[in-house]
């Protein structure tokens, strides 16, 4: 950037240019920025199109008239990484410049005699920055202590190459910005011992290799336009099927969970978690229906039956009776689920929770099944009329349109509402008077009797 150019200039030259530059982050290229600032005047850039890579040949044509003739002082800010995403992550880039990282870099642009900026500047490898200066200015490089160079004196009748190292380590955003902020600040601090020391230099900001590689083959293997963004969705297990004789579906099953606690057991055991069951046992026909599920220490037995009913005039099914048995021991437990598990025939039944313990749906049909917990989750169960194939029909499901905390909320409302209306009604009613007394004139006189 020419000395002649305005302070607005130097500016947007710095930080908006990695904007422009955004679009060679296609490119398989890696890239570094490369910042450099002087006391001095440096030589006019013209500014390249958007997207373009500078080439290290392009930057040494560059550094050929700033280092060709008379001493020179170097600052070479070497961070361990560095991408132009952190100035557009963290730089005050659109005038917010309190929650910038590079607050104390920017003042140095500002207020430096001239400054350029190369935003995407190819990288070939760690040393080639460091290489290409001391080639240019004939100087050994001198790796420098930020806190000890106000204790360094300076030869400034030679050229001199000092290296500060700035780390860059960061696992999210919050952390990369602390650690920019803290570089940023031993910049501001490096360049007011310089100040102070009255010595002219020139800076140069770069990375000692990018913390972003965006390669163009990643990007060339994405689908192009505009998709819709969704979570992948899980593997769906398959309901269990029973067919009969002729092959037709005429029982199904599903599940997320098949919990069962045996007595004296602490913890659940889940039995839709085996790998297979066998169906063996089960049977079905136009009133009964028994779908007996054997794994490997237990066994689930679901008896269903359906019954027409006049009042619906329709058929209805019931979830009859569940049953688990022990092969080991050959403890059996019953319950009862008619009272709560039913649907109409042509439908499926679903409930989110089936338990025997919890909001009850399975009832023990005796005393030893008691001891036993049952708690089947998602449960979806069909047993006759499956005409959809291998897919439930309609679910009829557990959960009522008016449950007990709606009815008592309902009612109460109800009973507010008569209540204030019949007040209303009574206030209305109320008549005023129609008729006053005279001070000056007789008072009136109200008969005592009839």
């Amino acid at each position: 950037m020419a000395e002649s150019r305005n302070f607005s200039e130097r500016s947007i030259m710095a930080f908006i240019f990695f904007f422009a530059a955004i679009l060679a982050s296609g490119s398989s290229t890696a890239q570094v920025p490369f910042l450099m600032w002087s006391t001095k005047s440096l030589p006019s850039l013209t500014s390249p199109p958007a997207g373009h890579i500078t080439s290290m040949e392009e930057l040494a044509a560059y550094l050929t008239p700033v280092f060709g003739s008379g001493s020179n002082t170097v600052i070479l800010f070497l961070q361990d990484k560095l991408s132009k995403d952190d100035f557009t992550l963290f730089g005050g880039v659109f005038g917010n410049k309190q929650e910038s990282a590079f607050r104390n870099l920017e003042a140095a642009l500002q207020s430096s005699s001239s400054s350029v900026s190369f935003p995407a500047l190819e990288w070939t490898g760690e040393s080639a920055i460091p290489t290409l200066l001391q080639q240019k200015l004939g100087a050994s490089p001198l790796l420098v202590d930020p806190d000890t160079l106000s204790h360094l004196s300076l030869n400034t009748s030679i050229s001199n190459l000092l290296i500060i190292n700035l780390p860059y380590s960061c696992d999210s955003l919050k952390s990369c910005k602390e650690v920019l902020s803290k570089n940023d600040e031993i910049i501001g601090k490096v360049l007011s011992s310089l100040k102070a020391k009255d010595v002219a230099y020139t800076a140069v900001y770069t990375g000692l290799q990018p913390s972003q590689a965006i390669s163009v083959s990643s990007l060339l293997n994405q689908q192009v336009g505009r998709t819709l963004l969704q979570a992948p969705t899980a593997d769906v297990k398959a309901p269990i099927i029973f067919s009969n004789s002729t092959g037709s579906p005429c029982i199904m099953l599903w599940a997320q969970n098949l919990f069962i606690s045996p007595p004296g057991s602490s913890g659940f055991i889940d039995l839709a978690q085996e790998n297979s069951s066998s169906l063996s046992g089960s049977m079905c026909n136009d009133t009964n229906s028994e779908l007996v599920l054997t794994y490997v220490n237990y066994t689930l037995r679901f008896t269903m039956s359906q019954q027409f009913y006049p009042v619906s005039a329709r058929n209805w099914f019931t979830l009859d009776s569940v049953q688990v048995q022990v092969h080991s021991s050959g403890q059996t437990a019953s319950f009862v689920g008619s009272h709560g598990i039913y649907a109409p025939a042509e439908y499926s039944f679903h409930c989110q929770s089936v338990s025997s313990f919890r909001d009850t749906l399975l009832v023990p049909a005796n005393l030893n099944s008691t001891q036993w917990k049952l708690n089947f989750v998602d449960f979806q169960i069909q047993g006759f009329r499956l005409s959809n194939g291998t897919n439930f029909s309609y679910a009829s499901d557990c959960a009522g349109f008016f449950t007990a905390g709606i009815w008592m909320g309902l009612i109460t409302s109800l009973l507010m509402l008569l209540i204030f209306v019949y007040g209303l009604h009574m206030i209305m009613q109320l008549n005023t008077m129609d008729r006053f007394d005279d001070p000056k004139g007789p008072s009136i006189a109200v008969p005592q009797s009839d």
